[in-house]
């Protein structure tokens, strides 16, 4: 019996797959079958990654997406794509009125700038097959405020509108175009100036399941989306959040 989960036979990239949420996507996917293409910043932290994956056949390339020459480089090396997960990203805290080009710069280039201009070169070089899948990873932060969470929610708000019109446009080659917007997540990521571990351990208790999500419970729902279980899937912002909807800290 087939199995509309699996994603044996399938390529997917994935970006920012040195840890977190992009690590626990790669090794998911690994698991279910793919080949998959692993791209990040850290030579070391990928080679964990690609470690701790199942299969011969997994790749990994070291390049900095906001970087044009290195994400030309990337797209030359690759195969035929029949997944790709934008998971590369930053966050910061900072209140409206010490907003500056520096802050505006730091979220929205890897954010917003990069996975945009990235996905227009796959269009561009033709890697993509027909009846593909494209997730982006974005945050409850696009569409709930939280004090300090401007710029990082504008820069993932703006990821969201950009997926809806780049799920209309391929469309007709049934190319399917999803965002998951996770709420807080224990990853490297959550740690900031002035919260510290043990104070996210008593705040996750706003959460309905009483408990901040695993980098696996954002993957699962990326393999979902993968899958050609989601075929009838495209143009979502899917909330993952444990029942935190609203409640970013």
């Amino acid at each position: 019996m087939d199995n509309p989960f699996s994603l044996f036979g399938k390529t997917i990239l994935v970006t920012g797959a040195s840890s977190g949420i992009g690590r626990a996507i790669s090794i998911e996917c690994s698991k279910m079958g793919a080949r998959v293409i692993i791209t990040g910043r850290n030579k070391l932290k990928l080679d964990e990654t690609l470690s701790m994956m199942e299969g011969n056949l997994n790749k990994k390339v070291i390049a900095d997406l906001t970087i044009e020459k290195e994400a030309e480089a990337l797209v030359s090396q690759l195969p035929h794509l029949d997944g790709i997960v934008h998971n590369a990203g930053v966050g910061s805290r900072v209140l409206c009125k010490n907003i500056n080009m520096i802050n505006l710069t730091h979220d929205f280039l890897p954010n917003t700038y990069a996975p945009i201009l990235f996905q227009a070169l796959l269009l561009q070089h033709k890697v993509i097959n027909k009846n593909s899948s494209i997730v982006f990873i974005s945050s409850i932060g696009a569409k709930h405020p939280n004090i300090a969470n401007s710029v990082y929610s504008a820069s993932k708000g703006a990821i969201v509108s950009y997926a809806k019109c780049l799920g209309l446009e391929l469309a007709p080659r049934k190319i399917r175009v999803n965002c998951v917007c996770p709420g807080m997540v224990w990853t490297d990521l959550i740690i900031q100036d002035g919260v510290t571990k043990e104070d996210l351990e008593v705040l996750q208790n706003k959460y309905a399941l009483k408990r901040y999500g695993k980098p696996e419970d954002i993957a699962y729902l990326v393999l979902y989306l993968l899958s050609d279980a989601s075929s009838w899937m495209t143009g979502n912002a899917i909330d993952i959040s444990g029942g935190g909807e609203g409640i970013l800290t």
